[in-house]
């Protein structure tokens, strides 16, 4: 017994220390020291952008901070011996999966490298910050690869001409993508790279493609080295209310191909994205896959065939990919299979109840878990040290499985356990396979080398476990790398969920080792394994919440609803108490105002003298004709409001907005929600705006102005912000709050 308990502990110490090295799954190769005068060099493009950010302010479309970035990227790009094309324009373009306009004028900056004629390849960066952080990596590390991309490109000899977009204004709702659609240059385009980003470091993901996606997979396959890309990612993006610059290019038709890295989310949109947390691997590998992808499809691209593929990379180290009605035919094939080998085995309803019993109650587990620290420690209190919430969460996962699947360790009681965990994973995977039909190829291979094994038993006894054995390897080069891109992406939560993505991994683990832990006594095992579940809820509980790398999000307002001459100091953060020197400016309330459905926290504030608010004048028309269709025009005024939001309620039935030439409909697809139409820079001073309306009905419009920066009086606040706490996503800014009947 002792030896067994001795092999056990090693077990659980090795499955958890596995689940903690996940990340090194995704890790990236070292940094290239000695370059080829055709490689790309990632300190060179680093030091480029350094240049072109300059002293790193924030530098929103349409304001004099963008003026000098866009000057000192010109100056780059002449650097370079490139010709650079400026497009100044005011456009407008939809809100993606919302109800919304936005507007701004916009100053594309555009370089040509290669011949004159043939379809050519765009590669895309925005330029443009959002008005609180220097976006060294948002898109920073898009300019910079494209510069240094066109550097190398500029001498080779090319089949089609490669544009460099540099657009502008990406962050105010994709205004650059939509100008570029009405240049000449874009009917030449028959290809497109675009580059992203949503963290500072990690690899650079491919998680985008155009549809059918067999041509860009067969590029994508032959020309990245590391390949880090799977079909999961790519159904569940188009799910998810994100956008990038794609969705306005897709209406085209290009070959695309998307890339972003997702390491450290905390940074993005905030002060904190700047040149010294970029990482130069991120970079590197940003650069190479460009490069790779930039010059393959600059030389002609091979004709392949249509249709869709499903795929995914091994670790970053090669890309598998099936046609998608293969996959789907597999799945089924497979699920069949082991429906009857569970069927045959006696279809012990027990052990497909285990299986299920340790996914539902570990995930139940980790959801209490959460709450109980949740109530005692407001926020995100894994922010700081997310791997030890995610180990405790594991650890749960591991305590549950301990305690059910312990009685598997007879030989024909393991071989049912295992074919029903396999199924279950097979119908989670079918499931999947509904809303992501993509992510069934990681379903796939891992069950096909146990069935493989289980059918050569009766040639050689031992092949079920070493298949087994195989298969879970295989599983964690695969599913493990998958789940630690999640790690990242969900950052923000919820964090339960990782108990049964993480299950995927540890239950069939556990399987294995039933028959160790049916030979420990059930009261130790238990003990054991409980014990290291309440260690990392310890760890989680106990580990500080922020830290100098990751922040809280901590925005600070100053908000004036101007009709009713009421001024609110308002902190937008995680819901993480506020420090005690806040109590001197009253009692907060979690609330929220007027224009927006984000709660946050407000206290009274006193007014701001001779603040005025933005105003909409309408302009002079032909009266309403009850029923019918009408187009409300109204003149900007900003009056020192650098960005201008006009809210309608949900039953407004507007149809489309915008400035003459890019009137842009709404997404039908956004349904039960407000209109936004946003107009942003010095440009919105004196913009003629034009809504169209499907009924004579006057809309009650919010009239909402905003402008970075504080009054005086809230220096205070600013003073006793947390020491770990910054702007994220919106700056510390005065709003102003008007309606307007139009």
């Amino acid at each position: 017994m002792r030896r067994s308990v001795i092999l056990f502990t090693f077990f659980l110490f090795a499955l958890i220390g596995l689940m903690a090295a996940k990340s090194w799954l995704i890790e990236l190769p070292g940094l290239r020291y000695h370059n080829a005068a055709d490689q790309f060099v990632a300190e060179r493009a680093k030091a480029r952008l350094a240049t072109i950010l300059g002293d790193q302010r924030p530098h929103p479309s349409d304001t004099p901070a963008d003026d000098q970035v866009r000057a000192r990227l010109i100056a780059q790009l002449q650097g370079l011996g490139l010709t650079p094309i400026v497009r100044d324009q005011i456009a407008c373009n939809e809100l993606y999966k919302a109800r919304g306009v936005s507007c701004a004028r916009v100053r594309n900056v555009i370089a040509i490298v290669g011949p004159a004629s043939g379809k050519a390849v765009l590669l895309n960066a925005h330029y443009d910050s959002t008005p609180v952080g220097p976006a060294a990596a948002d898109d920073g590390i898009g300019v910079a690869t494209l510069l240094e991309v066109g550097s190398i490109l500029k001498d080779q000899p090319l089949k089609r001409p490669v544009i460099l977009l540099f657009n502008e204004g990406e962050e105010l709702g994709l205004v650059g993508a939509r100008a570029f659609l009405a240049d000449p240059l874009s009917r030449k385009v028959g290809s497109l790279v675009n580059l992203e980003a949503r963290g500072v470091r990690g690899p650079a993901n491919m998680f985008e493609t155009s549809r059918p996606n067999a041509p860009a997979i067969a590029i994508y396959a032959k020309t990245a080295a590391h390949p880090v890309a799977n079909s999961l990612s790519t159904d569940v993006y188009r799910l998810m209310p994100n956008y990038t610059d794609v969705n306005s290019f897709a209406e085209r038709g290009w070959l695309t191909f998307n890339m972003a890295p997702i390491g450290n989310e905390t940074r993005y949109h905030s002060p904190g994205d700047d040149i010294a947390a970029l990482d130069d691997q991120t970079l590197q590998h940003m650069g190479d896959q460009t490069l790779a992808l930039a010059a393959e499809l600059a030389n002609g691209p091979p004709t392949v065939s249509g249709g869709d593929r499903m795929f995914m990379d091994v670790s970053g180290r090669a890309l598998v990919s099936l046609p998608l009605a293969l996959g789907v035919g597999l799945l089924v094939v497979l699920l069949l299979a082991f429906g009857f080998l569970w069927w045959r085995a006696g279809h012990y309803v027990r052990d497909l109840a285990v299986v299920a019993a340790v996914l539902l109650l570990s995930t139940a587990l980790a959801w209490i878990a959460l709450d109980v620290i949740g109530a005692i420690r407001h926020g995100m209190f894994w922010r700081a040290h997310p791997t030890w919430t995610l180990l405790a969460v594991y650890a749960t996962t591991i305590f549950t499985a301990a305690v059910l699947v312990r009685r598997g360790g007879e030989r024909n009681r393991l071989h049912r356990l295992r074919v029903a965990f396999w199924l279950v994973f097979l119908i989670i995977g079918g499931a999947i396979g509904i809303a992501a039909p993509g992510g069934i190829i990681f379903f796939l291979f891992p069950p096909l080398i146990v069935l493989i094994g289980i059918l050569a038993n009766r040639w050689w006894r031992p092949s079920e476990q070493v298949a087994s054995i195989v298969a879970l390897a295989f599983l964690y080069l695969t599913w493990g790398a998958m789940l630690a891109l999640l790690e990242e992406l969900l950052n923000g939560g919820p964090m339960w969920l990782f108990a049964p993505l993480g299950a995927l991994l540890i239950l069939p683990a556990m399987v294995e080792a039933a028959p160790l832990i049916s030979r420990v006594p059930p009261r130790l095992a238990t003990a054991m394994t409980g014990l290291l579940a309440l260690a990392g809820w310890a760890a989680a509980a106990a580990a500080p919440a922020y830290s100098a790398d990751r922040q809280q999000k901590f925005v600070i307002e100053h908000v004036t609803d101007v009709a009713k001459k009421r001024s609110f100091w308002s902190i937008v953060n995680d819901r993480a108490p506020l420090p005690a020197a806040f109590r001197q400016f009253g009692k907060w309330e979690w609330a929220k105002l007027p224009h927006s459905d984000r709660m946050r926290w407000l206290t009274p504030a006193p007014q701001i003298a001779g603040l005025k608010a933005p105003t909409a004048e309408p302009v002079k028309q032909q009266p309403a004709v009850k029923g019918r269709p009408r187009t409300v025009s109204v003149i900007l005024h900003a009056n020192g409001a650098t960005s201008i939001s006009l809210i309608a309620p949900d039953g407004a039935d507007i149809r489309s907005a915008g400035v003459a030439g890019f009137v842009r409909p709404i997404d039908q697809s956004a349904k039960g929600e407000k209109y936004y139409f946003q107009c942003f820079g010095r440009s919105c001073d004196g913009l003629n705006l034009q809504i169209n309306v499907a009924n004579s009905d006057q809309i009650e419009f919010t009239l909402v102005g905003a402008t970075p920066g504080l009054p005086p009086g809230a220096k205070p606040l600013v003073d006793a912000r947390p020491q770990f706490a910054r702007p994220q996503y919106t700056p510390d800014e005065t709003v102003t709050i008007s309606r307007v009947w139009l």
